[in-house]
């Protein structure tokens, strides 16, 4: 249990050069879920992926390390996302145009391990969040936010009162529920300024949602 649990709350980093393969893959009964990707180059290449060919002095001068895709994000979702495993080659025809043709690019991704079952809870601002399994299972919690996101919440509205629509998030809210509630067959705890702190402005209404799996 402890293994899986720290397999699923991992962030896994991958990375592939131009024409390398990138494979990514996940433990048993859980699904890939893309965080982040980038495609291009912003190092130069004797720091990462360095050229398959030899380059004069001058031709490196002339690399371009301020090179990027947009797409790349969508591509990974589009490849890898809700699978277990998933491999492709990576080229630049795979994300459309060449943003630097004659510079040598690399993929960055950045992912975790989601359970194939697992439950969304939200609590709004002073509210109790309570959280429990059936008979003989236990919480494995697998994200937490305190704070506001730039969606909102559904189950608590916010009240336009005026403020910015802003994302301000609490940095120790996974920490806090998995002390609070990780192993445990049931637990509560108050989505508050006083158990996660006020990552926001003040007056600014937020909600706790936390993602877990029995």
């Amino acid at each position: 249990f402890a293994g899986y649990i720290s397999q699923v709350l991992k962030n896994y980093t991958d990375h592939a050069c131009d024409g390398e393969y990138v494979s990514l893959r996940c433990p048993h009964r859980t699904t890939i879920s893309i965080q982040s990707s980038f495609y291009g180059r912003i190092v130069p290449s004797h720091q990462l992926c360095p050229s398959r060919y030899p380059h004069s002095y001058a031709t490196l001068i002339k690399e371009d390390v301020a090179c990027s895709v947009g797409t790349s994000l969508q591509k990974m979702l589009d490849e890898c996302q809700d699978r277990r495993s998933c491999q492709f080659l990576v080229n630049s025809r795979l994300f459309g145009m060449d943003p630097c043709p004659g510079t040598g690019k690399y993929l960055l991704v950045w992912y975790k391990c989601r359970p194939n079952e697992y439950k969304s809870k939200v609590a709004c601002e002073d509210d109790k969040l309570r959280l429990s399994c059936k008979k003989s299972m236990v919480i494995a919690i697998y994200s937490a936010i305190f704070g506001r996101t730039q969606g909102g919440s559904l189950e608590c509205p916010y009240q336009n009162l005026g403020m910015p629509m802003i994302e301000c998030q609490s940095a120790n809210a996974l920490q806090l529920m998995i002390k609070r509630c990780h192993g445990r067959r049931s637990c509560s705890i108050y989505a508050s300024t006083y158990e996660f702190g006020d990552p926001c402005y003040p007056g600014i209404q937020k909600h706790l949602n936390v993602i877990y799996t029995c």
